[in-house]
């Protein structure tokens, strides 16, 4: 029997923002990896180390800077940032973090686009430190960014699947206790090489099917399939809890390369009939 939706709707609106995932292992459909550049001399009595959380990975974008005070005395960090040559540079984030020896404090930090012709690291920790006296300055800590190498990586390599095929979704309607519509596969250039749709992941509130694995021949311009969705979960806790609801994995292979695996691209009307879905079933 259904239940009223309404009180788990506004839970479930709640997280709403879904964010994109990491993908898998880079592909060798991306291009060779880049030389690194010249190492960051270290800092004397501070220590940065980029941690990708959960929580990060759910907001999409930004890592903690891990810094700790290794040295004798305290200091104030009033402001963080990205260095590495493999991300865009953004504006410094405004922070206040109070450090005496031995403290170690996550400082959120959003890193831009990936670039893909350029290593990630090694990488920096761009600082403003301000001493009890007074005195600041601007310093650039050696960042230990495996983490950041990582989701650099994974992005690269879906970019370069993706510029060979690109993944859209069409049609999506709400047709009785499901959402259906199409899953398509779209050459985007000259290149001409096959290319797999291997999978297709559900998440917490939403089972998804698809007629899977699916391949864009050598030659063909585009590939679909039907695509379903189905509720999977309606309890409080769930809905409440969930911080990506509209997030799904599709696994994607050039030519029999390594998979590489992207977000399923949602716009804002189709999430729309997915909640409209949740209304319904539960």
């Amino acid at each position: 029997m259904r239940r009223t939706a309404a009180g788990l709707l506004l839970l479930l609106c709640a997280g709403c923002g879904g964010a994109p995932a990491a993908s898998s292992a880079p592909s060798a459909s991306s291009s060779a990896t880049p030389s690194p550049g010249p190492a960051v001399p270290a800092v004397e009595g501070i220590e940065a180390e980029a941690v990708e959380l959960r929580t990060d990975a759910a907001v999409g974008g930004q890592v903690q800077v891990r810094v700790t005070d290794t040295g004798a005395g305290p200091f104030t960090v009033t402001s963080v940032a990205i260095d590495s040559p493999g991300f865009a540079a953004l504006p410094d984030r405004p922070v206040e973090a109070a450090f005496v020896p031995g403290r170690v404090i996550d400082l959120p930090a959003p890193y831009g686009d990936a670039v893909c012709g350029s290593a990630a690291e090694p990488a920096a920790a761009r600082l403003t430190v301000v001493r009890p006296d007074g005195r600041g300055e601007v310093l650039r800590v050696p960042l230990a960014a495996a983490d950041l190498a990582r989701i650099h990586a994974d992005t690269c390599a879906a970019e370069a699947a993706l510029a060979v095929a690109g993944v859209a979704v069409t049609g999506l309607a709400l047709d009785g206790d499901a959402v259906t519509g199409m899953l398509a596969l779209t050459r985007g250039g000259d290149d001409e090489r096959a290319v797999t749709l291997t999978r297709l992941d559900g998440n917490v509130l939403y089972d998804v099917a698809a007629d899977l694995p699916a391949t864009l021949g050598e030659g063909e311009a585009t590939r679909q399939v039907s695509l379903e969705f189905t509720t999977a979960r309606c309890d409080p806790h769930a809905l409440a809890e969930t911080k990506q609801p509209y997030l799904f994995v599709v696994g994607v292979q050039v030519d029999g390369e390594d998979e590489v695996t992207v977000d399923l691209p949602l716009d804002q009307a189709q999430r729309d009939e997915l909640f409209a879905l949740t209304g319904s079933a539960c």
